[in-house]
């Protein structure tokens, strides 16, 4: 008998897989017995079984034929991860049916054959259309129906949910002790039931983490605190409760895992923080290896990983003393979603006097600037205003980002949606 034991080991971008076997030799016995009774036992034998192991290798490619790094090849339990130009290779002692698979994109499935060794699949990332859904509205059993109303009689198939905010709250009953022992945890909505909810309408779920600004983690232990509500980016007490967060949003069964706050402060913290003493190079590490850190945790797991940024970053060349750019963090995530509220843009912006009063020509500037920088395994979505506009004025705004062909996320604090301001899958082309 042969016990085949299958061992996984990552390095970077590329997974190897290897066989340990372990062979067992069995021992058999016979005995004669003559007319009288001397008995003689033959001697014992051994045989060796070999389970044949089978070499599979191939590619992952995207529609127009560009490789996809960090997808998932899995075939009997096996799974190797697509390196930088897509290729994989992978050894099964039973090939099956070949799944293909990355957060984020479609999947597909590739039947196995005595035929051939290699193959090459082709997947695409799927375009999301998504609404914030505030605690209030995930906590409203009709507010959360009307919700999904609205994304079924519309484009939208996505929804994003807060599982902790900015001020710290961890909006469920969550398994982690530290939260509730410093009194983050207050009770909105059961996650599981509104995800249950949301799959069965075919919509893609993420929930938004606020990273770093932390109101109730602060005051329990400020040795993490960098300033004020504010915790130290490069933490290890700190990085580590928002990766535990995370993770557990992966194994409630979201999507998507988007950090928000992942950065350094702004306005007057910034002044007494100390982060302008550090080089810019230092302030994007902390950012961008907790992001890295975060990657190797859920992408295992088949969550894809975003980032909230702010929208300005994505029109300087440096980091506006925040730690964030789009160069260093889409290296590390699947999206990058630049808050572009052009209500937030000061006067003069693109020569406006009132950036607010252009909602498309503010929103294709920043995704225009944006989109040149980002690394070549990751997209952008934006998070677009729906605050303080018409609903003419919101659609415009969506139009750009459908113009460049991004996805895109609709921001409202209280969730307050219009259906007039939302497209139809015949508008996008869905």
């Amino acid at each position: 008998m042969v016990a085949a034991v299958l061992l996984t080991s990552c390095t970077g971008d590329t997974t190897s897989v290897t066989e340990s076997s372990v062979t067992v030799q069995p021992t058999t016995s016979s005995s004669s017995t003559s007319t009288t009774t001397t008995s003689t036992t033959a001697p014992t034998t051994t045989s060796t079984t070999t389970i044949p192991v089978v070499s599979v290798s191939g590619r992952v490619i995207d529609q127009g034929g560009e490789p996809v790094p960090r997808a998932f090849v899995t075939m009997a339990e096996t799974v190797a991860v697509t390196g930088p130009d897509g290729w994989f290779s992978l050894e099964v002692t039973s090939p099956t049916t070949m799944a293909v698979s990355k957060p984020g994109w479609s999947s597909t499935e590739l039947a196995w054959s005595e035929e051939t060794t290699f193959y090459e699949a082709s997947i695409e990332p799927v375009t999301i259309r998504g609404l914030r859904v505030s605690a209030e509205a995930a906590q409203s059993d009709d507010a959360f129906a009307r919700l999904l109303e609205l994304a079924a009689d519309s484009a939208v198939n996505a929804l994003v949910f807060d599982t902790k905010t900015e001020d710290g709250v961890v909006l469920y009953d969550t398994r982690l002790d530290v939260a509730h022992d410093i009194g983050a945890v207050s009770v909105f909505y059961d996650p599981a039931v509104r995800l249950a909810q949301a799959h069965d309408h075919g919509l893609y779920t993420i929930t938004r983490i606020a990273a770093f600004e932390d109101d109730r983690r602060s005051r329990a232990f400020p040795d993490e605190v960098l300033v004020g509500t504010w915790l130290d980016p490069t933490s290890e007490g700190a990085r580590r409760y928002v990766l535990d967060l995370a993770d557990e949003a992966c194994q409630i069964g979201f999507d998507e895992i988007q950090f928000d706050y992942v950065r350094y402060p702004s306005g007057r913290a910034a002044e007494t923080s100390g982060q302008r003493d550090l080089t810019q190079d230092q302030r994007l590490e902390a950012i961008s290896g907790f992001l890295a850190e975060a990657r190797a945790l859920l992408h295992p797991q088949g969550c894809a990983l975003s980032a909230a940024i702010f929208g300005i970053v994505s029109s300087f060349p440096d980091d506006q003393g925040l730690g964030q750019r789009p160069e260093e963090m889409s290296a590390q995530v699947d999206v990058i979603s630049p808050m572009v509220y052009p209500s937030h843009y000061s006067p003069g912006w693109l020569g406006f006097s009132d950036p607010n009063e252009h909602p498309y020509d503010v929103t294709a500037d920043t995704i225009g600037d944006a989109l040149p920088r980002l690394h070549e395994t990751s997209g952008l979505r934006p998070y677009l205003q729906a605050f303080w506009w018409s609903n003419d004025q919101i659609r415009l705004s969506i139009q750009a980002a459908e113009d460049a062909g991004t996805g895109w996320l609709l921001w409202n604090v209280l969730s307050n949606f219009d259906r007039e301001a939302l497209p139809s899958d015949d508008e996008v082309g869905s």
